[in-house]
């Protein structure tokens, strides 16, 4: 977005995936001239089609290091985007603020220590005798509440998100492919990808947006390059409680690293992303409503009325994410555990200014 266009209508690039990393990188490199096509057998079915879309940067409990910079440059540029991808889908933004709650009094101490070394983050601490505080306190039947608030970080609805990419991306007569690349080669400075079905595509570079499946087009035994799998899982509780209304809750706001999003007066999504496996653990979900000693009646597996995943990947033995050209014409973008949309225009700029390295 920084750039000026330049004219690359020339220079063919193939994304592999299409969450929302490979489509914010497909928004990017049009935006300055590059020909894209995008390959995914499974659009939508990807990660980010579970994810809640928090956006948690201010309340970060670092000030240095890679991540932190992909933060400060995702905060410069997302209003930006939001501004841009606004004439696509008027209704799409950040919703502000972001509450973060604990009942460990130790860890409220360090949050309220990270505060004040802090001042300049707009984060505020929240007592328990804090009107938030009190209401959430009276529908989860609790008194224990404590945390913080962050006027900066917020959530962006990732499904509103998706569909507004694609609004872009089919305005922009982008190539979508329902194919799965099963094999990558480069052949006299191009690169051929081999679909399932036979077909094949040819590039001049390639991005690898496609979580752990970027293991299998990676030859592992010149590039040590490890993901594991994280699974983040979802439950929606509806009740029949007329004197509860979940709605006056907060948008959004997480008790103990669960994040709860009330959708009106009688349903609330409850998620956590915090088990290292391809496929849910019997009552996994389940689990969701028995983290607090104390549980209010309705929050009751028997009022569990739907419920899903998402498989993320996190690098092992490296930072997340990982962002490096696996050699000349072939870039890995993945590994984003639970930041993706929240770095995705960060990265996306990285990835343009890495592609520049490999056209010199």
């Amino acid at each position: 977005m920084e750039r000026s266009k330049k004219n690359y209508k020339k220079f063919h690039i193939l994304i592999i995936g299409s969450g929302i990393i490979g489509k914010f990188n497909a928004l990017e490199l049009s935006e300055q001239g590059f020909q894209i096509t995008i390959a995914d057998p499974q659009e939508n079915k990807n990660s980010s089609n579970a994810a809640l879309g928090l956006l948690i940067s201010h309340m970060y409990q670092k000030s240095k290091g890679r991540s932190w910079e992909l933060r400060e440059k995702s905060n410069e540029l997302w209003p930006k985007w939001i501004k841009f991808l606004q004439q696509y889908n008027k209704n799409l933004k950040i919703e502000k603020p972001l509450i973060q709650l604990t009942t460990d009094q130790s860890k409220f101490e360090k949050l309220s220590k990270f505060i004040s070394h802090h001042p300049m983050r707009d984060l505020r601490v929240l007592e328990r005798n804090s009107t938030i505080i009190q209401n959430i306190n009276n529908i989860f039947n609790m008194d224990n509440l404590k945390g913080i608030i962050s006027y900066q970080d917020g959530r962006i609805d990732p499904i509103s998100l998706l569909k507004t990419l694609n609004i872009y991306l089919k305005i922009k007569n982008i190539n979508c492919v329902n194919e799965e690349i099963i094999r990558i080669k480069k052949l006299n400075n191009q690169w051929i990808s081999t679909c399932r079905n036979a077909l094949e595509i040819k590039s001049d570079l390639i991005i690898l947006c496609n979580s752990l499946d970027a293991n299998k087009l990676i030859n592992l035994n010149r590039h040590n390059i490890k993901l594991k799998p994280v699974l983040g899982q979802a439950i929606e509780i509806s009740i029949n409680e007329k004197e509860i209304n979940l709605l006056s809750l907060p948008k959004h706001f997480s008790i103990n690293s669960k994040n709860f999003l009330p959708k009106d007066k009688n349903r609330i999504i409850i998620g956590s992303s915090d088990e290292y496996e391809i496929e849910p653990k019997e009552n996994i979900f389940e689990e969701l409503t028995d983290f607090l000693e104390n549980k209010p009646p309705w929050l009751s597996k028997n009022n569990i009325t739907n419920k899903w995943f998402g498989i993320r990947s996190r690098p092992e033995g490296e930072p997340s994410p990982i962002l490096k050209s696996i050699e000349k014409g072939l870039i890995l973008c993945s590994g984003f555990y639970k930041n993706g949309i929240l770095l995705a225009p960060a990265c996306s700029n990285w990835i343009l200014k890495e592609i520049e390295k490999h056209l010199l």
